[in-house]
């Protein structure tokens, strides 16, 4: 086997210890205020939403909210 050869995995030249810069867990995930509605929605757009949720591995109402968010936010700074 050739000595030679750098080995991917190992960590080349000097090593040197840097500072925590993450913040702690609880800084990390903050709370949602959600509050409770109920809609109807069109077959189509749930069928569509319930497609995407399960490519993603994540639920469909996520995606909703996160989509009615982005609408929100974006009009809130237009108007």
């Amino acid at each position: 086997m050739n000595k030679n050869k750098i080995d991917r995995v190992l960590p080349l030249g000097k090593l040197s210890r840097i500072r925590d810069f993450l913040p702690p867990p609880s800084a990390l995930v903050l709370p949602d205020r959600n509050v409770k509605v109920t809609i109807s929605l069109s077959e189509l757009s749930v069928k569509f939403f319930k497609h995407e949720a399960n490519r993603h591995h994540t639920k469909y109402q996520k995606l909703i909210r996160k989509v009615l968010d982005q609408y929100a936010t974006f009009y809130e700074k237009a108007g």
